[in-house]
């Protein structure tokens, strides 16, 4: 690990303020740095101490796929065979209609194991996609459903005190 002379203060600071999410300008992490009246280059070696020390695991993008046109939102919920999944899993997690795909314990009266979100302009074109996995993967006699959702709520990443 490179040994940066950065303060506490900046580091407890910068952590509180990525909790935020970047601000949508050319250089965000400028932008963080004129906040703090430090360098882009202290913020950068700010973000890459707290990488290292485990702090930040990962920055993630929300995106607001509704404003986009994207308002037709389907979970599809799949009971694959627990020797398919990480197969089935891995495929899912590339296909480009796909945004999260991840898997869960199945519950009692709850078969589902593995779940995929898809986002779509039309109820018609999620279940499209939907049958074309089914097709293209042999998954007719795979229990299925899609869950489209009815409402929205707030969009943001995790808060860490």
């Amino acid at each position: 690990m490179k040994n940066y002379s950065i303060s506490s203060g900046l580091l407890v600071d910068l952590r509180r303020e990525l909790q935020k999410g970047l601000p949508l300008v050319q250089k965000p992490y400028a932008e963080i740095a004129s906040r703090f009246n430090v360098s882009e280059e202290d913020v950068l070696s700010a973000v890459d101490v707290l990488n290292n020390q485990g702090i930040i695991k990962r920055l993630g993008l929300v995106v607001r796929h509704r404003e986009l046109g994207f308002v037709h939102n389907g979970m599809v919920v799949w009971d694959i065979p627990s020797d398919n999944v990480n197969y089935l899993g891995g495929v899912f997690a590339k296909e480009p209609k796909i945004t999260l795909c991840y898997q869960r314990a199945r519950r009692d009266g709850w078969p589902y194991n593995v779940y995929c979100m898809i986002h779509g302009k039309s109820r018609e074109s999620v279940i499209d996609v939907v049958n074309r996995l089914v097709s293209e993967y042999g998954l007719e006699d795979v229990a299925h459903e899609i869950l489209f959702s009815t409402q929205r709520f707030k969009q943001r990443g995790g808060l860490y005190v």
